[in-house]
């Protein structure tokens, strides 16, 4: 297993006061594996918005900017990897596009991890006009996309009914520029499960992987940010997409049960938990992230 000593990343995302969302629940993971991680929060809001109230700030695409070169002018914009999750803004994303060029040039190996934050069940919650920034600028130039399934149907205007459709549509990504496309979630399995399909193309030759999960009839925020996370930790790590995907889900599994059995005991038999139960126990869950149990199996498909 190779590690990275040296690998510095730069992650564009939200990020939450109380909670874990966003680059609260992607640094974590990254740094305790072994990166360097370097934060720019897209939002900074109080707490995620699936409470009842939250406040903050949203960064523009002028305070990106500003950020941005206040790295380059002392020369500290040296990063091997990128990744970016929620940007609520059409112009911050832009921005973020052309950060990605000019981050290319200081480092031509740099590997670009997008995850596509658009929505989820059917519901964008973010504006529309984003959707074609990301057709058209952001997935061309990523190396590895993690959308679930409704951002991967709005990326490629194709409907995603079957497992079929999805290799499909995972194609349609490739073919507009990543070699690695991962569908983190999507209902594609028998009752009961959630699946996350991977498909990589590397020297002509493609690889593609199927893993079943539980699926729990729960709201989990930031699991998606955990996730993308993690998988570009394992994928450097071990170079290796089937062990990366098994690392990735096994670690969040393991902290959804965790989370779970936490907001249930703390609600009371019956009781809903509230959204402040259900943050991610994620910091009790290291071990876990450090050494991944592998209890989830990608299929080769």
């Amino acid at each position: 297993m190779s590690f990275p000593d040296d690998c510095r990343v730069l992650s564009i995302q939200s990020s939450v006061v109380s909670g874990y969302v966003g680059n609260k629940s992607a640094t974590f993971p990254l740094q305790i594996l072994g990166f360097d991680v370097s934060t720019v929060n897209s939002v900074q809001f109080s707490n995620h918005t699936g409470y009842k109230v939250f406040k903050g700030q949203v960064l523009n695409a002028d305070d990106m900017s500003c950020l941005y070169e206040g790295l380059k002018l002392n020369k500290i914009h040296h990063f091997t990897h990128l990744l970016t999750g929620y940007i609520g803004s059409k112009s911050f994303l832009e921005k973020v596009g052309e950060i990605v060029k000019d981050l290319r040039k200081q480092n031509p190996n740099l590997t670009y991890v997008c995850d596509p934050v658009m929505g989820d069940n059917g519901k964008m919650y973010v504006p529309q006009e984003l959707l074609e920034v990301y057709q058209k600028v952001m997935i061309p130039i990523a190396d590895i996309i993690t959308p679930n399934q409704f951002e991967a149907e709005l990326l490629t205007e194709m409907k995603i009914g079957t497992e079929s459709d999805a290799w499909k549509a995972m194609q349609i990504l490739h073919d507009m520029g990543p070699k690695t496309v991962v569908i983190s979630s999507s209902d594609l399995g028998s009752e009961g499960t959630i699946v996350a399909l991977a498909s990589s193309i590397k020297n002509g030759c493609k690889e593609q992987y199927r893993i079943n999960m539980p699926y729990i009839p729960q709201v989990f925020v930031g699991t998606g940010d955990l996730f993308a996370a993690c998988l570009l930790a394992w994928i450097q790590k071990d170079k290796n997409l089937k062990v990366a995907l098994e690392k990735t889900v096994s670690i969040v599994q393991a902290v959804i049960q965790r989370t779970v059995g936490h907001a249930l005991s703390l609600a009371g038999t019956g009781n809903k938990p509230t959204p402040e139960q259900m943050e991610l126990r994620l910091i009790q869950s290291k071990a876990d992230i450090e050494d991944p149990k592998i209890l989830f199996d990608a299929v080769p498909v």
